[in-house]
Formats: structure tokens, sequence, C-alpha cells
């Protein structure tokens, strides 16, 4: 199972090789993106961690083509394959249920700001929040918001607005005619047909997976409607029962050709890997935690007093099992890596081998944002 579900995660194989970031986001199902840059963002990092010659620019050239990959929510922002866009209707609908009946957004109902920033987008072209003026009406309370902000967020929530391109990490929005290929858009699929799409590629990438986990894949669907799914389709899904690393069983289900997928797994490659803690491996902690036995908690909403690690710690993969965990921090100005903390795992004995395996992934990872030196600063 380990073994399975590194290679569907596309980190079975050496990272090398042309690098082609729209192949991994196609395997992935998603790639999250996040603001931090502690060394390089968590999508850029995702993407090079398959493949070593991946660039930054990239993944923004990607998006500004518009023909290959759109911006959505899934747990959180995300780039997702344009193919998936006629079954993410599903996303749209739901999303729009639930904002409709939220107090947050219930002052939008009747406001003039969607007619107006729907407008400006409409004859100005791709814009930004910068691009508006409204402020703060009343108290200002933590999660409060300037009107306009709220409306751009509503309407690429529900798929009215999507993301042209983004320049500094600086969302631009559009009309979705003139960001979404034609032939994709106007795709139709019935409600049914993009349910059981969204399943069917949620358990193909999970391995095995209980009701809740094809579930919280995309959250894009109920777990009756997914139960009713997984019923309706004896012949496609089989009920299976994966041994933990504790030696404890667990049962979920699987697509039919599991038996075949164990059979043709490739070689595991023994390379260090220093794996983003946004990480589709790794990203749903109790799975990693079953599966590998390494308990994992990216520690940057816990007070620093209260950390046991870091602020920022990535889990070091090599070949099938979590040898360790290290806190590193680009300085680009300076031109340099700076390794903070590293702990090996408990029982892992971190010889002069691991360590040079280590001191290769440091360097290649410093390269990834043309920094050329490592200093371990503890």
């Amino acid at each position: 199972m380990r073994r399975l579900w590194l290679e569907t995660n596309g980190l079975a194989g050496q990272p090398s090789g042309a690098p082609d970031p729209v192949q991994i986001i196609k395997k992935l199902g998603f790639v999250q993106l996040d603001t931090i840059q502690n060394v390089s963002r968590a999508h850029h990092h995702i993407l090079w961690s398959r493949n070593e010659k991946y660039r930054e620019p990239m993944l923004d050239e990607l998006l500004r083509s518009k023909q290959d990959i759109f911006e959505h929510f899934t747990h959180d922002a995300s780039v997702l394959p344009m193919d998936f866009y006629p079954v993410w209707q599903r996303k749209f609908r739901k999303i729009r249920q639930k904002t409709d009946g939220s107090k947050y957004y219930e002052d939008l109902k009747n406001s003039i700001w969607q007619d107006e920033v729907k407008s400006r987008i409409a004859a100005e072209g791709p814009l930004s929040t910068r691009d508006f003026d409204s402020k703060i009406k009343g108290e200002k309370k933590m999660w409060s918001r300037p009107p306009h902000k709220q409306v751009l967020d509503y309407l690429w929530y529900v798929g009215e607005l999507s993301t042209s391109y983004r320049e500094n990490f600086q969302k631009f929005y559009d009309l979705p005619e003139r960001v979404i290929p034609h032939n994709i858009r106007t795709q139709v699929l019935s409600d049914q047909e993009q349910l059981e799409g969204l399943c069917h590629a949620a358990l193909s990438r999970l391995v095995a997976g209980s009701l809740k986990e094809i579930k919280n894949f995309w959250e894009a669907k109920e777990i009756k409607e997914v139960k009713t799914w997984v019923e309706q389709n004896p012949d496609q899904i089989i009920p299976v029962e994966w041994e933990t690393a504790s030696g404890s069983y667990i049962k979920s289900f699987a697509l039919n050709n599991i038996e075949e997928r164990l059979q043709n797994i490739s070689p595991i490659s023994s390379r260090m890997r220093i794996i983003n803690p946004f990480d589709p491996a790794v990203r749903d902690r109790t799975r990693l935690k079953h599966m590998f036995g390494f308990d994992y908690k990216i520690e940057i909403f816990v007070p620093a007093a209260q950390r046991r690690w870091g602020y920022y710690v990535y889990p070091l993969l090599e070949g099938e099992r979590f040898v360790g965990r290290i806190e590193v921090k680009a300085d680009r100005k300076a031109g340099c890596l700076n390794v903070l903390n590293f702990w090996a795992e408990e029982g892992i004995k971190w010889g002069v081998g691991r360590q040079q395996k280590l001191d290769r992934e440091l360097l290649k990872f410093a390269n990834l944002v043309n920094i050329d030196k490592v200093i371990w600063v503890k």
C-alpha cells in the first residue's frame, strides 16, 4: 500500500527528465497554492519534488496560458487540470448553496458591487483587488473585508469569475469565457455524471479509501452520495483491507484494478526527499500516520513557545520511509539556504550515507530558488 501510494503521488521514481508540470498536476489531481515562501511556495515545491528541473515561473506561465489548468478551491486554493472543469460545476453549485446561506455574505445579495465588479472586468479585462476601492463599514473585526473583496471572492467561489493569472502571487480575475477554453466550458454533464467523475478520480488517487476520504478528496460531494455511488457500482468498486504501520487493518474501498496496480508498482527510489507540508502525499495527517507511522503536524499556527518542532518543518522521505524532519529557510538576498534544525526519527540510524543523501538534496532544493550554498546554523 505504501509503495503504491508513493507511486500514485509521483514520489516513487527519480524526479528527473524533461519537466512536465501539466502531467504532474493531472497525476495528482490538484496542487495546493500557498502564500508562504519559506524556501519556495508550496505549489512550486510540490512540482519540483516530482521533477528537479522544474522552476518557479513554469506554473505561472501555465496558468496564464489558459489551456491546461485552472484555479479553484478544493480544500484550499489549488490548480487543477482543465479537463476537470466540466465536473467542477458541481463544486460551484455546492459553494453557492453554502455561501448564499452564510451570514458573512448576506449583505452581498442585493449589493450593487456584484454588477459593478463584473461590468468593470468585462470592460477593462483582468483586475485584482487593488483595482477597486471600497471601505469596511462599521466596526472592523478580524475577518472584516471591504465589499469589493467579498464580492470578488464570492464570484470566484461560485464560478462567475475565474483566475486569469497571478502576478507576484496577486490574483487577477476575469470572466470565465475569457479564461476557460470554449470546448471545455460548454461541455454539459449531468449531476450524476459529475458525481461519478469526481468519485472515480478521487478513489483512483487515494488507491484505497473510506467513504469519508473519498468525500474529502474534493469536498464536492456528500458522504451519502459517495455511499450510494459505491453501492451502485459493485462491478467497479471492491471492499479491501490494508495493513497500517502499527499492524492493524483498515477497511476501505478500491477500484477493481487494485491488484493489477499492486503487481505493476515501479521500483521505489532510495533518494532522500524534502517533502512540503502541503504535499498531497502528506496532507491527510491521519492517513500519513496510519500508512507510515509518521506523526506530523505543521506548527505555523501554533504559538512559538508551544511548538514541538518549529514554524515550517519539512518531512524527510527516504525510499518508502519517513526518516526525519528538517527546518530550513532560504535567505535569497544572502544566497544561502539555512538549516535551522534537524531531527532523525526515533529508531533511524543516521550515518554518513544518509547525511550525504540529505546534503545532496538540500543543495538541489537550494538550486530551485537559484541559491548555491547551504549553511547548517545548527
